[in-house]
């Protein structure tokens, strides 16, 4: 490895894998994993729409819904062989409680998951799983049986928000906090804790004088206004967005307390990328994981925006034909977005598919170099291409008013489709002066070897809210 190489690494893929394949045992000084919580709910991420065409956008970035099947059967065989006899027995009495369903399922893939968390951890780590009541209770059980219940220090409660709107509708107690689970790898080691204090209430005395000059310690309940979920609060500068958003004061509570400058700090579900930017922050090494494209790009995004000279690796996402091809066969939802981001368009559509005319992104561009207009970006994965897409994708266009459009297809387009591209016509740009394609095409292999599309002004961030740069975290740009 380079002296050069940057510390930090993002990596694209299931972190059950990169665990396995990329990190070290005893490596890792602190962890932190906000895991999906089998909640059986969508959750979107909104865009915004610059070009004032209506609301903001939404694209789902996840289900976090989990069955019992093929993969599960595998995860629940891992756990069995993996010898750790008190994580496999419990996990096998929940079997025989629950039967071999959905919450099963996702009680599987956790433990397995958490075994690795714990090869990876040094002996004086710690780990912090935040959760909800959903699992809780059984992710505890688990927890005690993969690191032994004397390696659990406390239950945090995290109070999310105010109790307001929507939430107060509910006929039960109105739900507002979430669990955080802190562990230690071994209770019998010098793990790392540095007490944390807020300061006292203006005007406060101790009675008989002595008050501590650091403050009041924090305890386990933790209800600071400042702690409160961004997408509680609408006038908070962090909100990026995204569904699952958590503060940015949270995480730099826990990597505070329980890691040094120059420590590793791994969040192997880092969705939009709270963990790292607090890592970043308090001058931490760090490594991220997480299994969409959509979540890997939106934290380069946070990251550059947040702090400019930061370097990272971004893994596991293509580098070359060969391998983009590979993730076009394996997935092409990965595809799509991966493609969308790589062109500077924001994703489109989701998953699901029907009157949008098979679009997948927006390019905004500036054609007089000030107003902002749409053009529409259709993805084509699979090996077989026909004039009919380029058709579709000109009707999307007239029916939105965009100014242009691009196809973007892994194979070879043909001479009718060139021909019913060229017809669509052209644009002029005043910004410019040049005139440009109202449709393109354009090739995977193209892409691959540097080519974009030709429009004026691209903004590949219009659409995106921009994380507040930070003025500290000066670990020096992406790899």
């Amino acid at each position: 490895m380079g002296t050069n190489r940057p510390t930090n690494h993002l990596y694209y893929g299931d972190n059950l894998d990169v665990l396995r394949r990329e990190i070290a045992d005893a490596s890792v000084d602190l962890i932190y994993l906000d895991p999906p919580f089998n909640s059986n709910a969508s959750y979107n991420i909104l865009f915004r729409a610059p070009d004032g065409a209506g609301t903001a956008a939404q694209v789902e970035a996840f289900h976090d819904s989990w069955h019992w099947n093929d993969a599960a059967a595998d995860a629940f065989d891992q756990v069995a062989r993996s010898g750790h006899a008190e994580a496999f027995q419990l996990l096998d009495s929940l079997r025989r409680f629950l039967g071999e369903n959905d919450m099963l399922a996702y009680l599987a893939m956790m433990t397995i998951r958490l075994i690795e968390l714990r090869r990876v951890l040094k002996p004086s780590g710690s780990l912090y799983l935040h959760c909800d009541p959903t699992a809780g209770h059984y992710l505890k059980l688990l927890l005690d049986g993969v690191f032994a219940p004397r390696a659990f220090r406390r239950e945090i409660v995290w109070r999310s928000g105010w109790v307001s709107g929507f939430k107060s509708r509910t006929a039960n107690w109105v739900r507002n906090h979430d669990t955080i689970f802190y562990y230690v790898r071994d209770p019998a080691a010098d793990w790392t804790f540095n007490k944390q204090y807020v300061a006292h209430a203006a005007g406060y005395e101790r009675r008989g004088g002595g008050a501590n000059p650091l403050g009041k310690p924090i305890d386990d309940v933790w209800d600071d206004p400042a702690l409160y979920s961004p997408n509680i609060k609408s006038f908070s500068v962090e909100k990026l967005g995204y569904p699952t958003q958590k503060p940015v004061a949270l995480l730099e509570r826990i990597i505070a307390a329980s890691s040094r400058p120059g420590d590793l700090v791994l969040d192997p579900f880092c969705g939009c990328g709270t963990a790292v930017h607090a890592a970043q922050k308090l001058a931490r090494r760090w490594t991220g994981i997480d299994v969409t494209h959509l979540a890997i790009a939106l934290i380069e995004k946070r990251l550059h925006a947040a702090f400019p000279d930061a370097r990272f690796t971004v893994e596991g996402t293509p580098r070359d034909l060969a391998s983009a091809e590979d993730l076009a066969r394996r997935d092409r939802y990965q595809f799509q977005w991966w493609v969308v981001f790589l062109i500077g368009a924001m994703p489109h559509g989701g998953r699901r598919k029907g009157a949008d005319g098979g679009v997948d992104g927006l390019l905004y561009c500036r054609p007089d170099g000030r107003t902002v207009e749409r053009a529409l970006v259709s993805v084509k994965s699979g090996e077989q291409v026909g004039v009919a897409m380029v058709r579709e994708l000109h009707a999307a266009m007239v029916r939105d008013r965009a100014i242009a459009g691009v196809f973007v297809t892994r194979a070879a387009p043909t001479e009718p489709m060139i021909r019913e591209a060229a017809a669509v016509g052209r644009f002029a740009s005043s910004a410019t002066g040049r005139s440009y394609a109202r449709l393109q095409i354009l090739t995977l292999a193209e892409l691959m070897a540097g080519k974009r599309p030709d429009l004026p002004h691209v903004d590949p961030d219009a659409a995106f809210r921009q994380a507040v740069r930070e003025d500290r975290g000066g670990q020096g740009s992406l790899l």
